[in-house]
C-alpha cells in the first residue's frame, strides 16, 4: 500500500469516492437532501496549505482517502486550533485491511509537523463500525450532538 498526497488528476476518482460516502451515511443522515449533493471542496483541499488530502494507493488502484484541515477552535476552547478529520473513505472490497488507520496515522503525523496537538473527527452516533475504528486508533467520543424534527417529512 502507498499512501501519497491528493493531486488534481485524482479528482474524479475522488468525486467518485465522496458520493460514496453520502450512499453510505444516507441510513444515518435522514436530513440530507436529494442527490445530486457534495461534502467537500476537494480542489481546495488538494490546494490548501493548511489542509492534506491523502490517498491510498493498492496495485496503482485508489482505494480510500482523508484529509486533515487546520481549523480555529471556539474562543473559549483550548489548544486555538486543531486538524479536523474527514472525508475518510476505504473502497468496500479494501475495507478491513486497516486502509484506514494508515491514512489516519499519517493525517496525525502530518498534523503534528504543524504543531497541532488536538485531532478532532465526526462519526454518526449509529455507525458502530466507525466508531470501533476510530477507538482503536485512539480516539475517545466527546460531545453527542442531538437532534429533534417538530416538522412531517
Amino acid at each position: 500500500m502507498q499512501i501519497r498526497e491528493a493531486v488534481l488528476d485524482d479528482l474524479n476518482t475522488l468525486k467518485q469516492f465522496e458520493q460514496d460516502v453520502i450512499t453510505y451515511e444516507r441510513p444515518f443522515a435522514l436530513n440530507l437532501k436529494e442527490d445530486p449533493i457534495t461534502y467537500y471542496n476537494i480542489e481546495n483541499l488538494i490546494e490548501n496549505n493548511d489542509a492534506q488530502l491523502l490517498v491510498a494507493i493498492i496495485d496503482n488502484k485508489l482505494v480510500g482517502c482523508g484529509y486533515a484541515l487546520i481549523k480555529d477552535s471556539v474562543k473559549y476552547k483550548k489548544p486555538d486550533q486543531y486538524a479536523y478529520l474527514g472525508f475518510m473513505y476505504v473502497s468496500p472490497e479494501y475495507r478491513g485491511k486497516g486502509i484506514n488507520g494508515t491514512v489516519t496515522q499519517h493525517l496525525i503525523a502530518w498534523a503534528a509537523t504543524r504543531n497541532i496537538t488536538e485531532i478532532q473527527l465526526d462519526v454518526y452516533a449509529d455507525n458502530a463500525s466507525a466508531i470501533k475504528a476510530y477507538k482503536k486508533v485512539g480516539f475517545k467520543p466527546d460531545l453527542l450532538k442531538m437532534r429533534l424534527t417538530t416538522e412531517n417529512g
